[in-house]
């Protein structure tokens, strides 16, 4: 009885560790001379940013900060498209349909990446 107790209780202690909020900023600059979305979809579990089908918009060849709060050790990419075509697209592209090289990052204690270029 007392194994199974220490034993749920480590679990438990797992989960919560687990479980421990997280944040990134994504610095991400596009270099198309359309509009750029952009948004976060999480490898790991069913979640993206900003969430509920909204995107961040890009219109300008600025860099700009975005932050997303997440799960410590959640392995996160981007994906971006040019608006009105997601055929062209960087990362994993909309609704993250693609495979991607050097577009994800693990979710830790105030992440920062470095500037993600977009390249026309």
């Amino acid at each position: 009885m007392l194994k199974r107790l220490v034993l749920a209780a480590l679990a438990l202690a797992c989960v919560s560790l687990s479980a421990q909020a997280g944040s990134m900023s994504w610095n991400i600059r596009a270099f198309d001379r359309h509009a750029v979305d952009v948004a976060f979809y999480s490898q790991n579990r069913k979640a993206e940013w900003p969430g509920n089908g909204r995107v961040w918009t890009l219109k300008d060849y600025k860099v700009h900060t975005l932050k997303l709060s997440c799960i410590n050790g959640e392995k996160i990419c981007y994906g971006a498209w040019v608006r009105g075509n997601d055929k062209r697209y960087w990362g994993v592209g909309h609704h993250n349909r693609n495979k991607c090289v050097k577009c994800c990052f693990t979710c830790g204690d105030n992440v920062v990446t470095p500037i993600m270029n977009l390249n026309e």
